[in-house]
């Protein structure tokens, strides 16, 4: 398996993945349950530059020439200019309300989704692309890492800390309340 930096060619299959791990959240962006549109919206933004999902923030594990696992990471400083074209594209094509709020801020870099093909869930792939962020992001660059975990989801939670994450609060997405964990440099 090899972690690299995603490249535009990535999008089709990044997008599915990270539905994984987002579609409750692209649901109530799109204020309706339809997998089709949530995966050619995330595929329409993962292909573009300069959003939040852009394929420029994202990393993919590869084996046997497919992506088996994504992970979209960026500067929390750097959310609201990433979040301002999806916004405006979720407000003129699904939901003129749309108003979330900040998930992450200045200080850390923020997992925003973190998925595994369904094939090769259950191999250890989510837990190599987080142990190959923490050794980029936070040993080599002395940076701190954040993700938001759903209270639902005790097994992503027990992942995360046993890597080495703690929580440091609570966080509100788009009504929804879930755990805030960080990891930072020692």
């Amino acid at each position: 398996m090899n972690i690299r930096k995603a490249t535009l060619s990535d999008s089709e299959q990044i997008a599915p993945i990270l539905l994984l791990a987002m579609e409750d959240i692209i649901y109530k962006f799109l204020k309706k349950e339809d997998y089709a549109a949530a995966k050619d919206f995330l595929q329409y933004f993962i292909g573009r530059e300069n959003n939040q999902y852009s394929f420029q923030n994202c990393f993919v594990a590869e084996a046997d020439n497919e992506i088996i696992g994504a992970v979209n990471i960026y500067n929390g400083a750097d959310l609201e200019a990433l979040r301002t074209p999806i916004i405006e594209y979720v407000r003129k094509h699904f939901n003129p309300d749309f108003d979330p709020e900040l998930e992450t801020k200045p200080g850390e870099f923020y997992i925003d989704s973190l998925g595994v093909n369904p094939k090769y869930q259950g191999k250890g792939i989510g837990s190599k692309l987080l142990q190959y962020l923490i050794e980029e992001f936070v040993a080599k660059n002395n940076q701190t890492l954040g993700l938001l975990v759903d209270e639902d989801n005790p097994q992503a939670k027990k992942l995360y800390l046993n890597l080495g994450f703690q929580s440091v609060g609570k966080k509100t997405l788009v009504g929804k309340t879930l755990e805030h964990l960080q990891i930072q440099a020692k």
